[in-house]
């Protein structure tokens, strides 16, 4: 038989042994789980990031089309000949004549503008409602100084049958894209017929 200092031994170096075993996957298990929620977060904060792009994404996909629509109220500087021709049509569609006195860069620091300066003919009601029309025209344009009056006076009748108007506008305008003409050299459009 064994004596009870052995026996003790043994338990005491068995109960060491499996502490010590305990300690150790203690330990493994303890560092392996903050491994885990270590990647566990990093793995949140990538699903969030790209949670975040993705609705940037989309948000930017649902606003192209209202900066299309901002953009529209803007002239480009290389598209200065196509609004003035607009302008006269708008005038001719009314019964008036519109003439493009001058055309150019408006001095604002906040954002690029074209100033122009136009001279309306007709009868009245077709030089008012030109005016109108332009004013109210879908482009960011806003009127600086306007004159009103008679041309010519029949005696007879006392009736005003002709009547000009002289507007100076300032219309917003976008830089141009670097376009280039056959030869090579830049285009910008900014002369008025």
């Amino acid at each position: 038989m064994k004596s009870p200092l052995s026996n003790f031994v043994v338990t005491l170096i068995a109960t060491v042994a499996v502490l010590s075993g305990y300690v150790f996957w203690y330990s493994t298990i303890t560092a392996k789980s903050i491994a885990v929620a270590f990647l566990q977060s990093q793995i949140t904060a990538t699903t969030g990031t790209a949670s975040r792009a993705a609705s940037a994404r989309a948000a930017l996909a649902s606003i192209s089309d209202d900066e299309a629509t901002i953009r529209s109220y803007f002239v480009p500087e290389t598209g200065v000949v196509s609004f003035i021709d607009e302008l006269e049509a708008r005038g001719r569609s009314l019964g008036a004549t519109v003439s493009v006195l001058s055309v150019s860069k408006a001095d604002t620091s906040s954002q690029s503008s074209l100033a122009l300066s136009l001279g309306i003919k007709g009868s009245f009601d077709a030089v008012v409602r030109t005016v109108g029309a332009i004013e109210y025209a879908p482009y960011e344009l806003s009127i600086l100084e306007f004159s009103l009056g008679q041309d010519q006076k029949d005696n007879k009748q006392d009736v005003v049958s002709s009547w000009h108007a002289n507007l100076k506008l300032r219309v917003g305008s976008m830089p141009a894209d670097t376009e280039t003409n056959s030869n090579g050299s830049n285009v910008l459009e900014t002369t008025a017929p």
